[in-house]
């Protein structure tokens, strides 16, 4: 009798003891789960494949190709290739953090070490250039156009005439990249290079840390701009040898040709 209740006493203990076991892991599996929850991380076995976030739904183009970023192997925000021009005004919320540099111009601090090691660069190479005009408020922007047509009206054209000219060279508040702080325009020192050396330098090198010709002369009719060998805007480092590959203007990149 004593045997026969020892071996049915150790029989009831293999299913408590399953029991326990089960109740431990499903504490524990709770627990890892809460523990991804309270820290905001997806759980490792959840599909974490995400649409590319293209420049079109920030207000630019509509290319979804990703770009690498400056050094940093992550894949391009969609602000490097914002398309703003006449026809694509920038978005009314549009904010951007400024970096002030030395000569009082500003530019988007996420551009400035690419522009800056560009300016190194071509310094080290005897070329000295300088940025004559960086990020401009809209109220800046209006001024630089009520110039332009006053400076035509000056020369005997009529108020209709002035405003169309100056339109080729000054684009109207909320279409010039200069808002968006990624536009620059980078004149010579004046002391150590002239304009053309700095303007055959930058068509020759700027691709290569991330800053293309914005308004190339051949492409007018495309960009709405006339011919502006001094205006450079950021795109990054991928799209900007992509587009000095193919010789193509922002527009065409983008595939936002409207005319």
């Amino acid at each position: 009798m004593g045997y026969g209740r020892g071996r049915q006493s150790r029989g009831r203990l293999f299913p408590r003891f399953l029991g326990r076991v089960i109740f431990l892991l499903l504490i524990f599996c709770c627990g890892f789960i809460f523990y991804y929850i309270v820290n905001g991380q997806a759980l490792p076995f959840k599909d974490q494949t995400r649409a590319p976030y293209s420049a079109k739904r920030a207000g630019g183009g509509g290319a979804s190709n990703h770009d690498e970023g400056e050094g940093s192997g992550e894949k391009k925000e969609a602000w490097q290739l914002i398309l703003v021009n006449k026809w694509h005004p920038m978005p009314e919320d549009y904010q951007v953090e400024l970096t002030e540099l030395s000569n009082g111009q500003s530019v988007d601090s996420r551009m400035y070490p690419s522009l800056q090691k560009m300016f190194d660069d071509a310094r080290s190479q005897g070329i000295y250039p300088t940025v004559a005009s960086g990020y401009r408020t809209a109220k800046r922007q209006q001024s630089l156009l009520d110039e332009k047509i006053a400076e035509y009206e000056a020369e005997g054209c009529t108020g209709a005439e002035a405003r169309r000219k100056a339109k080729k060279w000054v684009a109207v508040p909320g279409t010039s990249e200069h808002q968006l702080g990624l536009g620059v325009d980078i004149n010579a020192d004046g002391v150590h290079s002239k304009g053309e050396e700095v303007y055959d330098w930058l068509d020759r090198n700027g691709y290569q840390y991330g800053f293309i010709r914005r308004y190339p002369k051949d492409k007018t009719g495309i960009t709405g701009i006339i011919n502006e060998p001094w205006h450079y805007r950021f795109v990054g480092v991928k799209a900007a040898k992509e587009i000095y590959r193919r010789g193509v203007c922002l527009e065409e990149y983008l595939g936002e040709v409207s005319h």
